[in-house]
């Protein structure tokens, strides 16, 4: 008998190290990510997440940081990283927009795994005078060189205070956490960014403090500002900010960051992988950070995102029961948007190529316009 429960425990043992092995091969044995620079919420979760896929299946990633959406997109797209941790660079790259309307990147064809929901205000130090939006009027306003995730996102929350960058101090820093920390070295008053970015808990415990000037859901005209120049933000009330007292809200304007992306080429075994890793490993990275929480296929694997989901995620999604039939509907216009786009740069590009660079970028803005404008 005592042989028998041996010989059954050492198979049993055998049998789980077998399932342990197969489950282990889903996922490539080393992986490469981008993220935003160290300090930043999105470096912050990316770091959680590859621990806990270290833990569970041996895998080894290696974060690449940078402070602009272009470090963290090119390795990406020239196949040097597997995935991207991304903010809202997603969506103009894909649309070919902002500091991507230029002959060397124009659309391209993105597509999302995962991206969990994000808070964002124009976010003040304490001293700095700025209750509301519309009290940013002529003070300085961080932004960050070649990161139109922050600055257009700022662009579009001044303009929910009825504000433009004519009427601000734009102060442009040449890193994410040069941006984020200005505030407490006094460089600047405010800027735009997720509430849990490490640089603002330490605004919060400075001598300046910090402030979210509200964006209030019952603010037509300012949603109707804000939405002129950037369409994917709508109401959210944040509990999950850096200085935030327990149990209160701030108002702000939700959108996804980070938006784990790669390109649509990927194999939709090797993401379907990923994002079975992801909801696998949940518990071993769910306490992270305040806001990894989020994380959860019901709040991170749904529309709207920035881009189309890539297939592979979608087939988990289906078979865990998260993604419904409006999910698919959105799904299938935004890769009709992005598809449309795509071809309309195939026929602009060439007939532009003899443009001067700003006179190319007006063109193709304006081109994309009528593109978008043209679909159901």
């Amino acid at each position: 008998m005592k042989t028998a429960i041996k010989y059954g425990a050492a198979l049993g043992g055998l049998m789980a190290l077998g399932a342990l092995s197969a489950s282990a091969q889903e996922l490539p044995q080393t992986m490469v990510w981008t993220s935003y620079d160290v300090g930043s919420a999105g470096y912050a979760e990316a770091s959680a997440i590859a621990d806990a896929f270290g833990k569970e299946f041996g895998t080894r990633v290696r974060i690449q940081p940078s402070g602009s959406g272009i470090g963290r997109l090119q390795p990406l797209l020239q196949g040097r990283a597997d995935y991207a941790f991304l903010a809202t660079e997603a969506f103009f790259v894909a649309e070919g927009a902002f500091d991507f309307a230029t002959p060397d990147w124009g659309p391209r064809d993105l597509r999302a795994v995962a991206g969990r929901p994000a808070g964002i205000t124009l976010i003040a130090a304490g001293d700095a005078g700025i209750e509301t939006v519309e009290d940013a009027r002529g003070k300085r306003i961080a932004f960050v060189a070649g990161n139109p995730s922050v600055n257009v996102k700022c662009e579009a929350i001044l303009a929910f205070g009825g504000l433009t960058l004519d009427d601000v101090e734009v102060i442009t820093f040449p890193t994410y956490g040069a941006a984020m920390s200005s505030m407490t070295r006094n460089e600047s008053d405010a800027t735009c960014t997720t509430p849990t970015t490490s640089q603002l808990y330490e605004l919060a415990e400075s001598p300046r403090g910090i402030h979210y000037a509200p964006l209030e859901a019952d603010n037509t005209s300012g949603w109707e500002g804000l939405a002129k120049v950037l369409p994917i933000m709508g109401p959210s009330d944040e509990d999950i900010a850096a200085g935030l007292p327990e149990g209160e809200t701030a108002k702000m304007a939700a959108y996804r960051y980070p938006v784990i992306t790669t390109t649509s080429e990927k194999s939709a075994d090797d993401v379907y992988a990923f994002i079975k890793a992801l909801d696998e490993t949940y518990d071993l990275y769910k306490d992270g950070t305040a806001t990894m929480p989020r994380w959860t296929l019901e709040k991170s694997g749904r529309p709207a995102i920035d881009v189309p989901f890539h297939e592979g995620a979608i087939r988990y999604l289906e078979e865990k029961g998260v993604w419904t039939e409006e999910d698919t509907a959105w799904n299938e216009k935004r890769v009709a948007r992005l598809d449309a786009l795509l071809a309309a740069w195939e026929e602009f590009k060439p007939a532009n190529a003899e443009l001067e660079e700003e006179a190319f970028a007006e063109a193709w803005m304006a081109r994309r316009a009528e593109v978008v404008a043209g679909l159901n």
